[in-house]
């Protein structure tokens, strides 16, 4: 179940992409969608809801093994952006990264931290969709520059400060790049480009079961993603390259909705 729900959670940037109301800019250098003010406030209200603070809950009892008598979930949303297959692709105009969700951290009354995952269901409407142990996106976010967006590359667990003109590597479990130095964006995509492009979908890659493709799609009811959303990721055949390493080093518990 939990390698199902990260793969999903990995997957739906195209879904998000689809779903907010926005222009994709002409070029990468020009920088990702950002996320309405509207939109944000939609997602902090979501995980403030009495279902997020249950699965915050959730979380607390299977990982910190806690029984927290009060939760207090954030009162900012945290744009999450993952690695746009596009863009690995090479496609013309294509950002470095798509929304994938807004993350809310909730923190126990003993001060255990989890992280919500608010995602979109339509225009408009967020859900809350699972809760990961820790608060990195909260963490990491706080060292971004201005201007700069939350960028997560899953397939080595790495998180990055992306920029209109490029990236700078935070953390990583597998890095490729030395920590703290500046990828000028056209060199990110050649390197993301060499390690992913002959591993998306439809590739001989994912034709013969390599990591991230050998797990058939699990039925909507198993993931707690609601159905229009799979469907869509059905659809769009975004990239699962990487899950399995996803799984092993991303030393994080999901807890799913």
């Amino acid at each position: 179940m939990t390698t199902i729900c990260r793969k999903f959670a990995g997957c739906l940037a195209v879904a998000v992409a689809t779903l907010l109301p926005a222009t994709l800019p002409a070029s990468a250098s020009e920088g990702v969608v950002q996320p309405s003010d509207g939109d944000l406030a939609a997602a902090v209200r979501v995980a403030g809801q009495p279902d997020a603070i249950g699965l915050a809950r959730s979380n607390f009892r299977q990982v910190a093994h806690i029984e927290p008598r009060r939760i207090t979930m954030g009162e900012k949303g945290i744009p999450v952006y993952t690695l746009n297959p596009d863009f690995v692709r090479g496609v013309e105009g294509a950002p470095a990264g798509v929304l994938r969700s807004v993350a809310v951290t909730a923190t126990a009354d003993s001060g255990q931290k989890a992280t919500l995952q608010a995602m979109p269901e339509g225009p408009g409407k967020w859900i809350a969709a699972s809760v990961f142990s820790g608060n990195d996106e909260e963490t990491l976010s706080a060292r971004l520059k201005p201007g700069a967006v939350l960028l997560n590359e899953p397939q080595i667990n790495g998180w990055y400060e992306l920029g209109p003109d490029g990236v700078v590597l935070l953390q990583a479990s597998l890095p490729q790049t030395p920590v703290g130095k500046f990828v000028p964006l056209s060199d990110y995509q050649r390197e993301v480009h060499g390690r992913y492009a002959d591993k998306l979908p439809g590739s001989d890659y994912q034709r013969g079961g390599g990591i991230g493709f050998t797990q058939a799609t699990p039925p909507p009811a198993d993931t707690g993603i609601p159905a229009g959303i799979v469907a869509g990721l059905i659809t769009a055949g975004v990239a699962g390259v990487g899950v399995v390493l996803v799984v092993v080093w991303r030393r994080r518990r999901l807890t799913p909705r």
